[in-house]
């Protein structure tokens, strides 16, 4: 059977104009991973990414000083959902979220996960640049796309939402599951998988064995 490991981004810049940028954090963690590859001869014969800078800024740090890399090829099913788009999209009813998200960092996560929920169940009235089974069905199509990739290795770059779906579909859950997976998704943390034509495979969720010493544990992040 053929093996994917499905990361998500380095840490991103919270709070800032964009983003969608990797901090110099972020960049440290993608550093490490391709360390981590680097050290138990991990190679891939193909690199999927989506078209956010910070999955390219990831791919890019973690392949930093490496003479191989696989071609580089973007599928716009690995994108996360735009979560901003979903808050402006809110009604007058649920202003109240929109208020809690502007408070700090904790607070965002506790509106985003009520917002996520209102997004499930089709009750965000104004214009998003998808629905709930829209952004399903294009993670189904990313995961189809891979299952239909040719080697024996598999690197994508992706973010927490896309990351949470995949397994939700993967292991049949309830869509609200997704919720819960996504929001304790670490940053440059990864899905192993194991995937044939036929079948598809969950090995380890959110794994980050690089961090795991004591020195590192001030690298763990989730935003």
């Amino acid at each position: 059977m053929a093996e994917l490991y499905l990361v998500r981004h380095g840490q991103a810049s919270f709070g800032a104009d964009n983003y969608d940028q990797l901090s110099l954090l972020g960049q440290q963690q993608g550093q490490l991973l391709g360390e981590y590859f680097a050290e138990r001869e991990i190679v891939f014969d193909h690199v999927l990414l989506g078209t956010m800078n910070r999955h390219r800024q990831t791919v890019e740090a973690i392949f930093q000083g490496s003479p191989e890399v696989a071609s580089l090829k973007e599928h716009r099913g690995l994108n996360e959902y735009d979560f901003g788009a979903l808050f402006d999209g809110l009604g007058d009813e649920h202003h109240e979220l929109q208020l809690l998200a502007k408070k700090g960092k904790k607070d965002f996560y506790r509106a985003l996960r009520q917002v996520l929920l209102l997004w499930m169940e089709d009750r965000i009235e104004g214009p998003i640049p998808e629905t709930w089974s829209q952004f399903q069905q294009r993670v189904a199509d990313a995961k189809n796309h891979i299952q239909g990739l040719k080697g024996q290795r598999i690197l994508a770059v992706s973010s927490g939402g896309v990351m949470a779906a995949i397994t939700q579909q993967t292991l049949g859950a309830p869509r609200e599951t997704v919720i819960s997976l996504n929001l304790q998704i670490h940053n440059c943390s990864f899905c192993r998988y194991f995937f044939n034509a036929d079948s598809f495979h969950l090995a380890t969720f959110n794994s980050i064995p690089y961090f795991d010493n004591a020195d590192r544990l001030n690298l763990i992040t989730y935003g």
